[in-house]
């Protein structure tokens, strides 16, 4: 059964079942979407900037990267769309993270691997029993 929720945009109480937003806010979203689909698909747009398209179509920049990020609409298409690196907001066209974020966190993890290991190591000589094995027969000799 559907919840009762508000609109997050217009504050209208509305059954959430699919759509995070009523009818009429996502109707608004639907032809926003179609203005900016329907720029950037002529020919002489689709070399056009983010700020080139958010113009001539009165959509906020949030709004396409919201398409971009859903899928709907596909850069390959379009050279000069992408969206901000959600860390430092540099500009791309394929993931969340820029490479050079990506990279950065990587290392973090290496780094933090490492250290864990390292102190193991330091663990495991702390005790020099640790390391040494015995046998019955080494038990047996040294009795004698």
């Amino acid at each position: 059964m559907a919840e009762l929720a508000n609109c997050p945009n217009c504050g209208k109480v509305f059954a959430k079942a699919l759509r995070p937003t009523c009818d009429a806010c996502a109707q608004q979203v639907e032809e926003k979407f179609e203005r900016v689909y329907k720029f950037i698909r002529k020919r002489e747009n689709r070399q056009a900037t983010m700020d080139e398209v958010t113009e001539a179509t009165d959509v906020e920049k949030a709004l396409v990267y919201q398409f971009i990020r859903e899928g709907r609409l596909q850069l390959a298409q379009f050279p000069n769309l992408g969206y901000p690196c959600e860390k430092c907001g540099v500009q791309i066209r394929q993931n969340r993270l820029c490479s050079t974020c990506t990279d950065e966190i990587n290392k973090g993890i290496r780094t933090k691997d490492r250290q864990k290991a390292f102190e193991q190591r330091m663990k495991n000589r702390e005790n020099p029993r640790a390391g040494i094995y015995t046998t019955l027969d080494d038990r047996v000799r040294r009795n004698r």
